[in-house]
């Protein structure tokens, strides 16, 4: 399993939190627009900016987010 940074899988994780209760209450639009911000931080981050994700590392980091970042890293 790759090695991601810190701050990087403190978003993923607070994105699939946020989704998570989006899915639970949805229409608000205060937790669309944190979405947003987190989908936005996750995908720009400069952990990307020299080596274009892969599948494999995009579902890795998903993993990551969904299990709390409990997973070895």
């Amino acid at each position: 399993m790759r090695t991601f940074p810190d701050d990087l899988t403190r978003a993923q994780q607070e994105w699939s939190a946020t989704y998570r209760q989006l899915a639970e209450r949805p229409g608000r639009t205060e937790l669309r627009r944190r979405l947003y911000r987190l989908s936005a931080e996750v995908f720009f981050h400069p952990y990307w900016q020299y080596r274009r994700p892969s599948p494999g590392a995009w579902w890795e980091l998903r993993q990551l987010g969904r299990a709390g970042g409990r997973a070895a890293r």
